[in-house]
């Protein structure tokens, strides 16, 4: 790590004493949400901080290494989607410690990657929920911005949604809905297309 980039991490880590939040780390906490070290700063707040700096791929990559929630939402929101890779994708995703830097990735950083269709597809078929959770959510800022899937893309999200929502993981339902509604929004014909769905498997 170069000096600029140490001088960085550092300010960044002092300046959370004077953002944190004890009440919210602690609701946290007893919502089951562990992280080695969370200061319970809003996102709102963090969002600030990050504009306070350019986007950097030596930053973001090392605030990843910090075992601090803070650390790894600022990770997300400051390295540059054209620097992210397929390899360096999975590997966040495989070791984001919680749903929050899931979503946070899909967010601030994934859905802006040239691969990020290609991600979702094959997170939402994966195993992990993790992985689900994060494809939808990659596939419903996609929906959201305009970016149209093909028919045969179409099927597979609703096919894939559509078993999702009979998952025992309600953060996975969750999602999965999330990425149909934002699909529906996209015209009436793909409102149709899904409104059917869910009535024929009983939703």
């Amino acid at each position: 790590m170069n000096k600029d980039t140490l001088d960085k991490v550092k300010n960044i880590k002092q300046s959370f004493r004077i953002l944190m939040n004890g009440e919210t780390a602690r609701q946290m906490r007893l919502s089951g949400v562990n992280y080695h070290l969370n200061w319970g700063i809003a996102l709102t707040d963090l969002m600030k901080m990050a504009k306070e700096y350019e986007k950097d791929e030596f930053l973001a990559m090392e605030l990843w290494k910090e075992n601090i929630r803070e650390c790894k939402l600022l990770a997300v929101m400051l390295m540059p989607s054209e620097r992210m890779t397929v390899q360096l994708a999975e590997l966040w995703m495989e070791q984001a410690p919680t749903q929050e830097i899931v979503e946070a990735l899909a967010f601030h950083l994934l859905q802006y990657v040239d691969f990020a269709p290609e991600l979702a597809f094959r997170w939402i078929a994966a195993e992990s929920p993790m992985c689900q959770i994060g494809g939808y959510h990659i596939l419903a800022r996609l929906f959201s911005r305009g970016k149209l899937p093909d028919d045969r893309e179409i099927c597979e999200v609703i096919d894939q949604a559509i078993s999702a929502l009979h998952d025992e993981s309600t953060s996975v339902k969750h999602a999965a809905y999330n990425c149909l509604q934002k699909l529906s929004q996209i015209d009436d014909g793909y409102a149709v297309v899904v409104e059917k769905a869910l009535k024929t498997n009983g939703f």
